[in-house]
């Protein structure tokens, strides 16, 4: 029978003075310490956000009497929390009334009964029928308080009755298996720890445990279980029973979801909530916030919401564009450079139809499948629960693929007009199942064949086969590594129970970290929005890193591979080389450019400009050679702009400008470049550069020709914000006065 998708869920929370207490070394309160296992749950619940997570809080020795039962013996209780929906702003009022009382008065045993009475009333359907729900007590206390072990069987037999769980949290409990043990424990709290355990055991489905063994376990993920989806309900065909009758089968089939992809939960925008008076109205920009009418989100924030309009070039129209409605749209594709509109009647033309259908279409030997044809996630499929007939039929294919070690190839179209799938289909048998698993193969267009060279053997260009070269591994290599990989064996590096060697890495205990990471990210900020959010969980990073132990034992191995590789540590990489641009020698050792009679290039020449600049920075003395060269080129630079007619030398500046540019980034002197690109950038606004210059200035915002900004070079004083906003030239727009 399935699981409840509903739930109802009370926790007792004990309040006493002797919760505020610190024990046992620790420097929070045994109230705070508790709380940290039913605020976890609590926060749990909570985001899965179903709508039958309901949860109700009962406060145990309180210095106020509020609950529904208003006899004596009920003194002390208080409902914090009636059962329900719990929201955040629910949450931040109970957190309010999660503090210390100053009185020991109130049973336990009591609150129990009270908590019984909550969830039968609530989960009561009006039939006066017990609804489908799973039923859950919590009580967390220290145990420090008077507890009536009147009537425990009674109350057991009643827990057993409303299928309710019983869950006893208490402060340092005596728990054997755990390793735990309270030393000098007053004689009240043994007491009381021996009526709680055996009202545990008298109900069916009772537990009771130490905090700290509770708040250890939180660090393992819940692993959620999922009900059943059904991707298929038909027939699974053999044949075309429609064109071939009698040799044709079919049998009446359903296919579920095996291995589903599970993916972190997905953020969503919020923006702090602003007066109705201030929202401005959405714009005409893609993804323009519009927050009217808006549902909020708490007390702080409202949702965001995305708004998209559309708007096409027209002269007659207001500021030469128009808006137009989505449904004015029509779809184009490009055809070289020319779009192609299909319309939507036209356009179903293309759709591939298709009709709901699953098929066997052949058969192959189990050995030839080749496991990386595998595309997907996995289904499973069985036999009509109901259909006997089916379920015969289906037992002997599954039996017939198992006992010929074959698979199944089918085709699948889910539903009409879907896509459809090649899938393989495996038997299953299991002691109270028989089905057929199925992954999704690809099709022709679906492969991409790469070749790569072989790895033990080395083909030269004339066809021969080395089998020695320093791109292979030799004898010592091969050695090293195979006793290095032999060290680093996970299958004993771990302990079992019994403190014997075992498997390390145990599957079942290995868990997603992008997903749970982000879960206890959350519940933490949900419980506590003002800390800091707490390093992930040891359980999550375990597999990040190999054991200490065996990567110690097996550090001489690892030196010898080293050794035998001849491992060298690669220099970091210098950033910038200003001081350090290394000179290229000659072997030889010899001074090229006196042998060539040649002197050191000082001066550039318009006509060969970018050589002759790269060859007087080739070894610059110092800085002065570099502001000389800068000089020259920024003078070149000028003067052909200035001189060029049209957008005659427009390309040839531009090619000067980006080797300047890079130099300057090169030899780490951005304020160079960014002291001429600023003059020339004025010269251009002023039209002092042979006229109007403003087209090409334009250009160079698109082939990064601005200021060198910090994230081109980390030692400039140029924002990204200012290079941006640098390439406007209506800052340096000389003004005219009007005339009288």
């Amino acid at each position: 029978m399935a699981a409840p998708n509903k739930q109802a869920t009370v926790y007792i929370v004990d309040l006493g003075s002797t919760m505020g207490e610190c024990n046992s070394g620790r420097v929070e309160t045994d109230l705070d310490f508790g709380m940290k296992y039913i605020w976890d749950k609590i926060a749990t619940t909570m985001a899965a956000n179903l709508k039958g997570g309901n949860l109700g809080v009962i406060g145990l020795r309180t210095d106020e009497t509020n609950n529904p039962l208003d006899v004596d013996g009920y003194e002390n209780l208080s409902v914090l929390r009636p059962l329900g929906n719990m929201e955040m702003g629910h949450l931040t009022s109970l957190q309010t009334k999660i503090t210390p009382s100053g009185t020991d008065a109130g049973d336990a045993i009591s609150a129990i009964v009270l908590a019984i009475h909550m969830i039968t009333e609530f989960t009561t359907l009006k039939s006066g029928k017990p609804g489908s729900y799973a039923r859950k007590i919590v009580l967390l206390t220290d145990g420090q308080g008077m507890i009536e072990d009147e009537g425990m069987e009674q109350i057991a037999t009643k827990i057993n009755e409303c299928g309710i769980n019983l869950v006893v949290i208490g402060i340092d409990f005596d728990d054997n298996e755990f390793g735990f043990k309270e030393e000098d424990k007053s004689s009240l709290k043994q007491r009381n720890e021996g009526v709680l355990r055996r009202l545990t055991e008298l109900c069916e489905n009772g537990i009771v445990g130490t905090a700290a063994e509770a708040i250890a376990n939180l660090a393992i993920p819940d692993i959620k279980p999922t009900r059943p989806w059904s991707t298929y309900k038909g027939r699974l065909t053999l044949g075309d029973p429609q064109k071939y009758e009698t040799t044709a089968m079919y049998i009446d089939v359903e296919r579920y979801f095996r291995a589903h992809i599970a993916k972190p939960v997905s953020a969503k925008s919020f923006v702090t909530k602003i007066p109705m008076e201030s929202t401005q109205s959405s714009n005409t920009i893609n993804g323009d916030i519009d927050m009217t009418d808006a549902p909020a989100n708490g007390d702080d924030f409202t949702v965001v919401r995305s708004s998209r309009t559309y708007r096409v070039n027209d002269a007659s129209a207001p500021g030469g564009r128009r808006d137009i409605a989505l449904e004015e749209l029509a779809r184009g594709y490009e055809y070289g450079r020319t779009t192609v509109h299909i319309s939507d009647s036209d356009e179903n033309v293309t759709n591939f139809e298709t009709t709901q259908s699953f098929s066997i279409i052949g058969f192959i030997p189990n050995d030839k499948f080749e496991r990386y044809l595998n595309m997907g996630e996995s289904r499973v499929t069985i036999a009509q629960p109901i259909n006997d007939k089916a379920r015969m039929a289906f037992s002997s294919l599954v039996h017939a693929l198992f006992e010929l070690e074959s698979y199944a190839v089918a085709r699948i179209v889910e539903k009409d007009g879907k896509a459809p799938q090649i899938i393989l289909l495996a038997p299953s048998i299991e002691p109270d199942l028989e089905s057929l698993i199925d992954v999704p193969l690809p099709f022709a267009e679906d492969l991409r064949v790469y070749r790569f060279p072989p790895l033990d053997r080395v083909i030269t260009a004339s066809g021969s086969t080395l089998k020695k070269h320093r791109y292979l591994p030799d004898d010592d290599l091969v050695g090293a590594m195979s006793d290095y990989v032999d060290s680093m064996n996970l299958s004993t590096a771990g302990t079992d129970e019994e403190g014997q060697p075992a498997e390390y890495m145990n599957v079942e205990e290995t868990f997603t970290p992008i997903i749970h990471r982000i879960n206890q990210a959350i519940r933490q900020r949900a419980i506590f929005p003002n800390d800091p959010i707490a390093p992930a969980s040891p359980i999550l990073t375990k597999w990040s890193q190999p054991p200490e132990d065996l990567a110690s034992q097996s550090a001489h191995k690892l030196e010898k591979l080293i050794a035998a590789a001849n491992v060298q540590k690669v220099p970091p990489k210098v950033k910038g080389t200003r001081g350090r641009r290394e000179v290229l020698k000659p072997l030889s050792g010899l001074d090229v450019e006196a042998l060539l009679n040649r002197e050191k290039r000082e001066k550039i020449s318009p006509n060969n400009t970018i050589p002759e600049f790269k060859q007087m920075l080739a070894s610059p003395a110092d800085d002065n050679v570099v502001y000389d060269a800068a000089k020259q080129i920024a003078n070149i630079i000028r003067m052909h702009i200035t001189n060029s007619t049209g957008n005659a030398k427009y390309e040839e500046v531009k090619a000067d400008m980006k080797v300047f540019r890079e130099f300057m980034i090169e030899f780490e002197l951005p304020e160079i470049w960014n002291d001429f690109i600023r003059d020339f950038k004025k010269r251009v606004a002023k039209g002092d550069l042979g006229g109007d210059r403003r087209a090409f200035w334009n250009s160079l915002r698109w082939i990064n020709l601005g200021l060198i900004d910090k994230e081109a070079l980390e030692i400039s004083d140029v924002t990204e914000k200012e290079a941006n906003e640098f390439h406007s030239l209506d800052s340096d727009l000389p003004t005219r006065s009007r005339g009288h």
